[in-house]
């Protein structure tokens, strides 16, 4: 669960710091960071729910 709580966290702050701040000085560093923090969602799930197979 912490582990899965960190990546969102990750996600959300990579987002809002892509489409509220990097974006003014870098387009292609704010699409890379927004493509980044599309792929940390699906991995953060996986993660949660390795857990409960154990």
């Amino acid at each position: 669960m912490r582990w899965y709580l960190w990546l969102m966290g990750t996600c959300v702050v990579l987002l809002a710091l892509a489409w509220f701040l990097v974006r003014l000085w870098s387009v292609p560093l704010a699409i890379g960071m927004s493509v980044v923090a599309a792929f940390i969602p699906p991995i953060a799930v996986i993660i949660a729910n390795a857990g409960r197979l154990k």
